[in-house]
């Protein structure tokens, strides 16, 4: 089986370089849709995983931007039992929040923070995470970048 390998040719790795990668605008609005499944889709645009040019150490994503994000949906009673922590870092410093309080003061947060835990950790995954523009309501600034509607 070794002596067979050895007559194969070898493939290479094709690579786009940076300057090759044509990135797009993308609006997903998030009225109706649930969370998760929802912030799975704009991971996978950012990412760049439905480009047939993809590579998981480049960034080769498009740009993302969510509109009504504080009208996104959630299942399974997760407004009344989901909690956010956040943490000073001093004593006693830990608060707690209800889901449906924080899409109340915060409408943008649950998305925000349901897509940045999907990103990969690290300097990739911050990278990423500048190309996401969330926004509560049905407006954005974006309009001159000609961005096109994602299919939900």
């Amino acid at each position: 089986m070794a002596a067979l390998m050895n007559l194969l040719p070898a493939q290479k790795t094709k690579l786009t370089p940076e300057k090759g990668i044509v990135r797009r605008w993308v609006v997903f609005d998030a009225e109706g849709q649930v969370l998760g499944r929802l912030a799975g889709r704009i991971v996978h645009h950012l990412r760049g995983k439905h480009r047939p040019d993809y590579s998981p150490h480049q960034e080769c994503g498009d740009y993302v931007v969510v509109v009504n994000a504080g009208k996104v949906k959630v299942t399974g009673g997760k407004g009344e039992k989901k909690i956010y922590h956040t943490h000073s870092g001093f004593t006693g410093g830990m608060k707690s929040i209800l889901l449906k309080d924080r899409l109340a003061s915060r409408p943008a947060y649950p998305l925000e923070m349901a897509v940045k835990r999907m990103l990969p950790r690290g300097r990739l995954g911050r990278q990423l995470y500048r190309n996401l523009h969330i926004y509560g309501g049905s407006s954005h600034p974006h309009q001159s970048q000609k961005p096109v509607a994602a299919e939900v």
